[in-house]
């Protein structure tokens, strides 16, 4: 029985959630609510938001939970070509934080293999424009040509960076702004990004299911950590990923 959240009420325990055999796998409580505040108790115990426009809130905390280790993305030969090429041509740019509330949308409006509509309703960019405001929501963009080709947004709390939904109006311009994300993340420290639930796609990206008790258990150590400040980087992050020894073919 899926548990219904009034405004004051805590999330129950994850171990609650529905279990495999269930239609709804993970699926653990519901709302009318969808306040940062409650976005941020949720992220803190392992918990998101999924659902679509017309349902409640639907949380949801997945078992096992899909995670990408940022040095563990797989970059192929091909894209390692286009990187190298982002990197020498000035008509390329990866810009952070430019326009969050553009690249969500953008994102929304992407049709996905398999999915009708889309979550990122009016709420959800509402909710989680609040969280970018208050600095705990980020995006990373590919720029080309002074337009916005592609893009990523997500949540970031300590060193823990939890990915929300990617966007591509050029060849891997999605990829690109993935690799910048991940060097960066690397290097500050970053040892696990969230992919929420398990995808062919971010399996070819590197991404591993994981238990969700080891996953949980992270969450706790990283968040308490102090946040990345300054959030700020640019396509030099991609000089990561171009060397053979640093790709995966």
């Amino acid at each position: 029985m899926i548990i219904w959240l009034d405004p004051q009420d805590p999330f129950p325990p994850v171990e609650r959630a529905l279990g495999p055999a269930s239609d709804a796998p993970g699926l653990l409580a519901a709302s009318r609510d969808l306040t940062p505040q409650r976005l941020m108790l949720a992220y803190r115990q392992g918990i998101f938001p999924w659902y679509s426009e017309g349902q409640p809130v639907l949380w949801w905390s997945t078992d096992p939970r899909m995670v990408l280790a940022p040095q563990a993305l797989k970059v192929s030969v091909s894209l390692r070509k286009t990187l190298r090429r982002v990197l020498r041509d000035p008509e390329w740019e990866i810009r952070v934080d430019d326009d969050f509330i553009a690249v969500m949308r953008a994102c929304a409006m992407t049709p996905r293999d398999g999915q009708l509509g889309t979550w990122i309703t009016d709420d959800i960019i509402a909710a989680y424009g609040s969280l970018h405001s208050g600095g705990l929501a980020h995006s990373v963009e590919t720029w080309h040509r002074g337009k916005r080709v592609g893009g990523l947004y997500g949540v970031a709390l300590g060193r823990m960076f939890y990915g929300e939904s990617m966007f591509a109006h050029h060849t891997d311009a999605s990829k690109i702004a993935l690799a910048a994300l991940c060097a960066f993340l690397d290097r500050n420290g970053v040892a696990m990004i969230d992919c929420q639930q398990e995808t062919d796609h971010l399996a070819s990206l590197g991404a591993q299911p994981i238990a969700r008790a080891e996953f949980i258990a992270h969450v706790r150590t990283a968040t308490a950590e102090p946040d990345i400040v300054p959030w700020h980087f640019d396509k030099s992050e991609l000089a990561r990923w171009t060397s053979p020894v640093s790709a995966e073919a």
